[in-house]
């Protein structure tokens, strides 16, 4: 890939994005929704369509954040495998992980008929394929697992892949989508009869009450309910030593020559993930992977062309005209978090879906719904934020809340990356020591300096700079900002404040 490469997602270059306005004053409803991706904007719809008066407080746009950024399987294999759901959550309850991920499937799939949505929805199968003996014996395992949970796989030696393979796990009924055509429907149904979808309006305070209040940039919004539909649960402290935020990375350019539409995993670690997707007449790959913990590289420039080498050494794609990031939540014990927060009556969160966003975006959505409605759900129990799991994910637990103390301290003990601003080039970004302090400074390819606090202010960890995508990553609880400091990614609520830097000498 050259400097002409897109570094935008290829949904978000195929359709364009709605204009929703700004929040103006205060404002009375029956929910209000944090968060414009596939859980705020499904859980939206799905109540307006109950009756809900609804407001989606969006901090950007609507569909730019993590949603924009998914490769979109549609999915019952799930990231967990059923082998490790059935020894932590029972057989009852690896058998509901696929029911619902079946259901949540489906619903997607009745809106895009009911409501008529041009969304290039398929129905395809799906491979998880084996390159070596080894892969295949655990894949064969797992078959067996699959099955019990109720998913309709089988163990097939031939895949429609452009290089041999040991075998492969393959299920039926799955489904691709092109995620912004088809959430952009259910965003323009939303506003109307006392509802609303506002972009640009960022939350800044969550009050839980009878009525609870959100405070935004732009006003207060008055609800009997709030739902936290964003990536991770805002300054939600306890629930976040459960959720571990990680980066994960996608390419796409047009195939050279066909593919069969379907869902393809390898067993490779990292792993990778592919699917074609047609645009304007030229089917393109999509291929993603390389995933890592947020804020723990620096290179992550690396992770593309690992990803570009395999795709282009596999695939007959000649170039890859497209590349983007995204981030991923993994839950502590394998499974999301949905339903009331802990300790609340009134405030819902949707959150850890590891990489099947897409299907457990849509399950929060109907879930969340059901709750606020106070209808019966099976599967309330088994993503309740309130579950508790003693020897489910005992070993990530202590490991990725050790990382995060260690983090804590060790980012401020150690040795700034520079003394002097001429120090860092045109287009690069280091943490300097001014005055005793340590800033964040980050220089534009004209030489514009911009300085930060390098202190998250979510819980007081030190950002990273990541240079493929030009931001600063907080390593403990996934926080993201911009050169400048703003807000990316929460939990952070708050920008980094800005510091001063000498100027240089003449």
């Amino acid at each position: 890939m050259d400097d002409t490469r897109n570094h935008r997602s290829l949904w978000t270059v195929t359709a364009p994005p709605r204009d929703f306005p700004v929040a103006r004053g205060d404002l009375t409803v029956d929910v209000a929704v944090i968060g414009g991706g596939i859980a705020g904007l499904t859980t939206a719809f799905l109540l307006k369509r109950a009756g809900k008066r609804v407001a989606v407080l969006e901090m950007h746009r609507v569909l730019s954040g993590q949603t924009g950024q998914t490769t979109a399987h549609l999915t019952e294999l799930l990231d967990t495998p059923y082998s490790t759901l059935r020894r932590d959550f029972g057989e009852k309850g690896a058998r509901l992980a696929a029911t619902s991920s079946r259901v949540a499937l489906e619903q997607v799939a009745t809106l895009v008929e009911t409501l008529g949505l041009d969304c290039d929805f398929q129905r395809v199968p799906a491979f998880r394929f084996a390159e070596t003996t080894r892969e295949l014996e655990a894949l064969e395992q797992e078959l067996t697992e699959a099955r019990d949970a109720g998913l309709l796989a089988s163990l097939v030696r031939s895949v429609p892949l452009p290089f041999p393979v040991k075998g492969a796990m393959r299920v039926e009924d799955q489904a691709l989508v092109h995620p912004r055509k088809y959430l952009l429907g259910l965003a323009d149904r939303i506003p109307g009869d006392g509802s609303h979808v506002l972009e640009q309006t960022r939350v800044t305070e969550i009050h839980e009450g009878t009525p609870c209040r959100v405070v935004t940039d732009h006003g207060v919004v008055t609800a009997t309910d709030v739902v936290e539909a964003t990536t991770v649960p805002l300054n939600r402290v306890a629930l976040q030593t459960r959720l571990y935020p990680y980066r994960t990375y996608a390419v796409a350019g047009p195939l050279e020559s066909p593919l069969e539409a379907a869902q393809y995993d390898d067993s490779q670690e990292p792993y990778h993930y592919l699917r074609t997707q047609r645009v304007d007449g030229r089917v393109y790959l999509i291929v993603g992977g390389e995933d890592h913990k947020v804020g723990a590289e620096q290179d992550t420039d690396r992770r593309y062309a690992a990803l570009e080498d395999y795709t282009l050494k596999r695939f007959p794609v000649r170039s890859l005209t497209h590349r983007w990031s995204g981030q991923v939540i993994e839950p502590v014990d394998g499974l999301p978090f949905i339903g009331r927060n802990v300790g609340s009556r009134h405030v819902h969160v949707a959150t850890g879906f590891s990489g099947t966003g897409m299907t457990f975006g849509t399950l929060a959505g109907m879930l969340l719904t059901d709750l606020i409605l106070g209808n019966e759900s099976p599967f309330t129990a088994l993503y309740s934020p309130s579950r508790k799991k003693p020897l489910a994910g005992v070993r990530d637990f202590l490991q990725e809340n050790a990382d995060v103390a260690f983090r804590f301290v060790a980012d401020r003990l150690s040795r700034p990356e520079a003394q002097h601003l001429s120090e860092v080039a045109p287009g690069e970004a280091k943490v300097l020591e001014v005055e005793g302090q340590k800033v964040a400074v980050y220089r534009e390819p004209d030489g514009t300096a911009h300085a930060v606090s390098p202190v998250c202010t979510h819980l007081g960890c030190h950002v990273h700079w990541n240079g493929a995508e030009r931001s600063w990553d907080c390593p403990c609880h996934g926080a993201r900002y911009s050169p400048t400091g703003k807000v990316l990614n929460g939990p952070a609520m708050k920008d980094l404040p800005s510091r001063q830097l000498p100027k240089l000498p003449e």
